[in-house]
């Protein structure tokens, strides 16, 4: 065996392959070739050492730098000329910079499917050296190297952000296929941490990407969001939709890439924060905003796997109303439709016999609807017939595990076929008989160890290696836009399996697929949702108790699963979207559990409804400001070197830090509150003073939770769904100890009045010092908005103001009409 090491003249004589090997390949001699981390390996005899050299001339030539040979300043940036291919580097904003590298002759003129902006034109100021091309911008310095196009990013002090160490295009062979490896490094100093890349639900490693790898190859139980946070202030997404890998520890851990197996040019954006919330405001700039959701869908989600009939799911209704336990929406899993083929879109009338009844008699108890419904379609369908006679099937086929079919996807990158999916649906299931929410299903595609049927199927819009990544975004989008267009007055809410860079524009839930009932993989859930809110998909979720327990059903009777449970509702009740799913009965109502289990998830579900007028706010907060619910302690506290490697703890708003209890049998856990802040025990009240690791107790009934000193939270009475009319008290929460602001948000709470600026917020301010509260006027009207409220303020301390439940020693009782107000307190 030969290995050639580009892009020194070297050759290698081995007898075996090395076991990094990375990517079979073929060469054009047709001869078995494979990647070896950056070599490229031959099974050739020594009479074959010519050609191998021939073929080292020609990835020389490739992956070698290139130099600027010439610039031109455009509208928008600049078009530098190298002395094999060209380089685009565009100024979107003056703190959004796009980089477009090719060893070709021109770019690849097809849109982004992620990028959605539309840019105007910016001011910026071209300067140069011998060495050097650096554009100026009001708030960045761009440098390129003419030696080596290698880019550098500085702040307007010539501070260094990050730089480029090599941009590559090499040749490759991929499932038959020829194409190009694409990649892109950077310089990364080791006291760097890197945060995003999605949720990838069975990784086990740390929240920090910094020194380590990551498949960005979506498949199932692998995700990818290839946008990355870092700590030294800025952003970066890959705009390519081929599978990818991120790799964090090259050179000694001093420098990160992204590598993607196919594609003509490297394309990447750059944000500058350099906070994270304005790093994720402006990939939502660059991708689109999230659009808001109804309230009900902050509520509790009632699901498993799988109600087998409209009386079943009118049961679990009746359950939850008649013992007065708080939920929202309930969900019908796959295979309603059995015995009939998958993509029938019809409702077994012999187990649902009128659907519309179903779904209104939920609606009389104040409970929506989610229905399952998959982008396939199985044989013997006039659904199917149609799709196929139009062309919008695919190659791919998944092995129907129930019916042991191969059942088609369609293609979502087809207009077209996106069109008439929606039109199927839309008139079989959604707007017929009135659900509230789709699950997005099965939207990978992956067929297991057929990968390459995606890489060699032929999409709408190429090839299925250049759009490996893509088929989840394309499909929400075709539902999405069928849903705001023929459903007006409803929100849209869709649950993915998958999401990739762009997806929150469509109203896209991330749930974190098939997870296992054991505390490995709740373990894991924590990491992976804060990770995936970091990437900028603001809405997550997990299986509450996971999905399977070795795909058999759990024995959630058993102390051992009552205790997973228990815990991972506690999870769950601080998550964007809060909901229980998986094999095995499991709703709170559940002869399973045992009274003091059913105290407990009583607790936390409570807890979690007197907390919508926060979690409200912070979701129009999320759509308006682009802000981030779940946050990564960076987010916060990013100049607090102690959280870039801690998985297990986050906040949830501005206020809770939440740590979750993920070791089986713990009664307590370490929890580092970050510095420079005081915190308050949640529980207790009691003040604890911040840049320290502590104990806390933990025993089953309690998650340690800890709110930052100048928090105000506002909670609301104990309700029973999301928009129950109260008596409208909203207790006020203040934690001393430094000033706090917080703007309370209303609504309609559904339909998209709320893009017409129908709306209604007020400011609250505390002044710790002068120990005063300030109200600020209403802004804003929409109809039926109330014109009086009480608000009920509460100053905590270790004797009132703790716990879930209302707080009878108040500080203060307002009355408040809409009028600015200030309230002295002591």
């Amino acid at each position: 065996m030969i290995v050639i090491q580009p892009p020194v003249m070297k050759i290698i004589f081995m007898n075996q392959p090395s076991a990094g090997i990375k990517k079979k390949m073929t060469n054009k001699l047709n001869k078995p070739v494979f990647m070896v981390n950056n070599k490229l390996t031959f099974r050739y005899g020594l009479s074959k050492i010519l050609t191998a050299v021939l073929l080292l001339l020609i990835i020389n030539t490739t992956a070698a730098m290139a130099s600027v040979i010439s610039y031109k300043k455009e509208a928008n940036g600049l078009l530098l000329k190298l002395d094999k291919g060209l380089m685009k580097v565009t100024v979107c904003k003056d703190d959004i910079i796009e980089v477009k590298y090719t060893i070709f002759d021109s770019f690849t003129t097809r849109p982004s499917l992620i990028v959605n902006a539309k840019w105007g034109l910016p001011v910026f100021k071209v300067s140069e050296n011998k060495n050097q091309v650096t554009i100026i911008t009001s708030k960045l310095k761009v440098v390129i190297n003419k030696a080596t196009n290698n880019v550098s990013y500085e702040d307007v002090y010539g501070k260094e952000l990050t730089s480029e160490d090599n941009k590559s295009i090499t040749p490759a062979a991929i499932a038959g296929i020829s194409t190009w490896n694409i990649s892109s490094q950077f310089n990364s100093p080791k006291d760097e941490a890197l945060f995003g890349l999605g949720c990838h639900p069975t990784d086990t490693g740390s929240i920090n990407y910094k020194g380590r790898n990551q498949d960005l190859a979506i498949k199932y139980l692998t995700g990818a969001v290839p946008v990355l946070l870092s700590t030294r202030g800025y952003g970066l997404m890959w705009d390519n939709y081929s599978a990818s890998n991120f790799y964090g520890a090259e050179a000694g851990n001093t420098k990160f890439k992204y590598v993607s197996e196919s594609g003509r040019q490297v394309d990447y954006y750059f944000f500058y924060g350099p906070g994270f919330d304005q790093i994720i405001n402006l990939y939502r700039t660059a991708t689109g905003k999230a659009p808001m959701f109804a309230k009900w869908a902050f509520g509790l989600f009632q699901s498993q796997d799988r109600y087998m009939s409209q009386d079943e799911i009118l049961s679990v209704k009746d359950n939850y109303r008649n013992n007065y336990i708080p939920v929202d929406v309930i969900v019908q899993d796959w295979y309603y439709w059995d015995p009939y083929p998958i993509g029938s879109h019809v409702m077994n009338p012999a187990r649902y016999p009128d659907p519309k009844k179903l779904i209104d008699e939920l609606h009389k108890s104040n409970i929506h609807g989610m229905i399952s419904i998959w982008p396939l379609f199985g044989k013997g369908t006039k659904d199917f017939d149609t799709v196929q006679k139009m062309g919008g099937l695919t190659s791919i086929t998944w092995d129907n595990i129930v019916t042991h079919t191969f059942d088609s996807y369609y293609d979502a990158h087809n207009p077209k076929a996106r069109e008439l999916y929606w039109d199927m649906a839309r008139d079989s299931l959604i707007k017929r008989y009135g659900w509230d929410a789709w699950w997005v299903d099965q939207c990978e595609p992956d067929n297991g160890a057929l990968l390459d049927e995606r890489r060699k199927s032929d999409f709408w819009t190429g090839k299925g290696i250049d759009y490996f990544n893509t088929y989840s975004l394309e499909h929400s989008t075709g539902i999405y836009q069928g849903w705001r267009r023929d459903i007006p007055n409803k929100r849209a809410f869709f649950l993915l399996r998958q999401s990739f860079a762009g997806e929150q524009r469509n109203a896209a839930a991330l749930w974190s697929s098939d997870i296992s009932c054991t505390f490995e993989a709740f373990k894991s859930q924590v990491p992976q949702g804060i990770n995936a809110c970091s990437s900028g998909i603001p809405y997550w979720t997990s299986d509450i108790g996971g999905y399977h327990y070795n795909w058999k059903v759990p024995d959630w009777s058993k102390p051992d699963f009552r205790e997973l449970f228990t815990r991972w509702f506690q999870f769950g009740a601080f998550c964007p979207i809060m909901r229980i799913h998986g094999k095995g009965e499991r709703a709170i109502f559940s002869k399973n559990w045992d009274e003091g289990t059913r105290s407990i998830l009583l607790k936390y579900d409570k807890l979690r409804y007197r907390l919508l007028p926060y979690i409200y706010s912070l979701a129009a907060k999320t759509t308006l400001d682009s802000y981030t619910m779940m946050r990564s302690l960076a987010f916060d506290f990013r100049n607090d070197t102690n959280v870039y490697k801690i998985p297990d703890q986050y906040m949830f708003g501005p206020a809770f830090l939440v740590n979750p209890v993920t070791e089986k049998g713990a009664t307590g856990r370490n929890v580092y509150l970050p510095k420079s802040i005081a915190w308050y025990d949640f529980w207790t009240g009691e003040k604890v003073s911040g840049g320290k690791t502590i104990d806390a107790a933990a025993p089953i009934d309690k998650m340690p939770l800890y709110i930052k000193a100048g928090s105000i939270i506002p909670m609301g009475p104990d309700v029973e769904y999301a928009t129950q009319k109260t008596n409208r008290v909203i207790e006020l929460r203040i934690y001393p100890g430094a000033d706090g602001k917080f703007t309370f948000y209303e609504d309609e709470n559904d339909n998209y009045n709320y893009e017409k600026g129908q709306y209604a917020t007020f400011t609250l301010t505390w002044n710790d010092q002068q120990k005063k509260l300030s109200i600020s006027g209403t802004k804003g009207t929409f109809p039926g908005m109330l014109k009086q409220r009480t608000f009920n303020i509460v100053v905590v301390n270790g004797k009132h103001g703790s716990g879930s439940v209302a707080t009878t020693n108040i500080d203060e009782t307002v009355s408040y009409k809409g009028k600015a107000t200030v309230v002295k307190l002591w």
